[in-house]
């Protein structure tokens, strides 16, 4: 029986709808787009976003999961099937993925925290009479001829920055400061749930996504209901969706609609490719890639509705614009702006509960995803090794993010996790994705590809999706890439602007996983023997054991 006869299937189709879907929807759908969005010309924004998932991220979604469900393994294998010499993309990939898990999981963290805080009657953001506010602490709601200036500082604001992580401890990156044991005590649960969720593959991974990518959809309805309901809502509406119709002629918006849609639906992380390698054979993977890619957008969509319903009412609560209110993004909006809105409602202990617990588990499944991505290419790379020992590689997996995590528990972690989103998983993955779309289009042939997807869906893509692979899918990462290089924004975070060597390191991290790229193709050429000629043809020439194993595994799959 060959390994691809006895690999993992997931129980049910939608264990895999869901975990995809959990994946592609995370923290960034509910703090990125709806920031994006307004900045961008708000309901003008729609339509280079819409452009840009039509032409750039669905086609690249698509050609993922066909690659997985067709070639039935991880990141790393699955290259001497396509392009040997390519095959410094797969280790790249685990090693962004690891990045990524360093600081991803401490934001959930941070959210476990606030969730844990929140069973009280009076939640603790609420008033700037505790041990950690500052003369600067300003509390507004609730008051009349309250004075709002630049020095102010919300009660949300100082629970967050000066209970939750601590950073009046940190001088900056010089001087991270001590670990947070609390917050090491929430990260190591955060880990555990992972660790169990995971250890024994698809089958258990695929029953937790049940509750961890359904719940978010139910809580941002109840949320969205409580914020329609509130004074001033409909100016946040009104802020978000004004179209401002003159921001589609600057490049800014076409380069943030683009990155906004790739790094929302997420090729090249090695996860699609992953969950859809333990799809049946004749699985329609090109439906799935549809309406997972129409959830996720919609879900960004909806989101905004949340968020900007509440940014309203605290603007009309201060008595300010909504544009004034809405200044923070990233990761301040979910843990500063929205729970200061909900301290201020009428039920706020149990809105905050459930916002929070919404956080953990968008971000959980999208960890599910990531680590997973790691674990299959791995496992698939060096099955004589782990075949047997996925319990014990999965812990030692999950060992290595929790120690790589711990700088991001320190007073000043904030400012390493800042640090690792910007280089972590920037340019790097859209350069790994760029190399992987030239890879399978133009070295293992849009003709062959085409011919794989018909042997599984039993029609062959249309001329619309072999033109995006071709030529679109790849112009619209290499577009991104050269904008993103050549507008480099200052890195600050809460006033605190990151010296010149952080940004030197920030692009070494970024380096370091892309860089295995040219060194495995050097080595995959030096290692080939022949003249250059011979190795070339080698190097980039699948394997041809290949094609007779799917002789045999579409005859297999089509017996129930």
């Amino acid at each position: 029986m060959t390994q691809m006869d006895s690999r993992d299937k997931w129980s049910k189709k939608m264990d895999f709808l869901l975990s995809v879907i959990g994946f592609a929807v995370d923290l960034g759908n509910v703090w990125r787009f709806p920031y994006i969005c307004y900045q961008n010309g708000g309901g003008a924004f729609l339509i280079p976003y819409t452009l840009m998932a039509i032409f750039g991220g669905v086609p690249l979604f698509y050609m993922e999961l066909a690659l997985g469900q067709f070639h039935r393994t991880g990141a790393i294998s699955i290259w001497k099937r396509i392009c040997p010499i390519f095959k410094g993309i797969g280790f790249a990939i685990c090693i962004i993925a690891l990045y990524v898990s360093f600081y991803y999981n401490t934001i959930i963290a941070w959210a476990l925290y606030y969730f844990y805080s929140s069973f009280t009657g009076t939640l603790p953001w609420t008033s700037c009479d505790n041990p950690w506010n500052t003369p600067n602490c300003t509390n507004y709601f609730g008051k009349s001829n309250v004075t709002w200036t630049t020095f102010s500082k919300s009660p949300a604001e100082e629970f967050y920055t000066r209970k939750v992580l601590e950073i009046q401890k940190s001088s900056g990156l010089y001087d991270v400061g001590g670990i947070r044991w609390q917050l090491i005590l929430c990260l190591f649960l955060i880990f555990t749930i992972v660790y169990f969720s995971l250890w024994k593959g698809v089958k258990t991974s695929g029953k937790v996504v049940w509750v961890t990518a359904t719940l978010p959809y139910i809580v941002l309805l109840i949320l969205l209901v409580r914020g329609a309901t509130l004074p001033g809502a409909w100016r946040g509406i009104v802020f978000y969706l004004r179209p401002d119709w003159e921001k589609l002629m600057s490049t800014a918006v076409w380069v943030d609609a683009a990155a906004q849609i790739f790094f929302s639906l997420g090729p090249g992380f090695g996860v699609l490719l992953a969950l859809a390698s333990y799809n049946h054979f004749n699985n329609n993977c090109y439906r799935d890639a549809i309406v997972t890619s129409a959830v996720n957008c919609l879900t960004s969509f909806l989101s905004g509705f949340v968020i900007f319903t509440v940014l309203g009412y605290m603007a009309e609560m201060r008595d300010m614009e909504v544009e004034d209110v809405a200044k923070d993004k990233g990761p301040s909006l979910l843990f500063i702006t929205y729970p200061e809105a909900i301290a201020n409602m009428v039920g706020s202990t149990f809105f905050a509960i459930i916002f929070f617990l919404m956080m953990i588990t968008l971000g959980l499944d999208s960890t599910f995803g990531g680590l997973e991505a790691v674990i299959t290419a791995v496992m698939d790379e060096y099955p004589h090794i782990l075949a047997k020992q996925r319990e014990l590689f999965v812990l030692s997996l999950i060992t290595i993010c929790f120690l790589g995590s711990l700088t991001t528990l320190t007073h000043g972690g904030a400012y390493v996790v800042k640090l690792l989103e910007e280089f972590g998983a920037g340019c790097s993955i859209l350069a790994v994705v760029l190399l992987e779309a030239i890879a399978v289009s133009w070295f293992y042939g849009i003709q062959r590809f085409c011919n794989d997807v018909k042997a599984m869906l039993g029609f062959t893509p249309g001329i619309f999706w072999k033109v995006c692979w071709v030529a679109i899918s790849p112009a619209f990462l290499a577009f991104i890439i050269v904008s993103s290089l050549l507008d480099q924004p200052p890195l600050m975070l809460f006033d605190y602007h990151y010296p010149d060597w952080s940004i030197s390191v920030g692009y070494l991290i970024g380096a370091s996983s892309f860089i295995c790229i040219p060194f495995y193709m050097v080595y995959k050429l030096v290692w080939t023997p022949g003249s250059l000629k011979q190795r070339l043809a080698v190097c980039i020439r699948p394997e041809k054991a290949i094609r007779d194993q799917h002789a045999d595994s579409v005859c297999m799959s089509s017996v129930p």
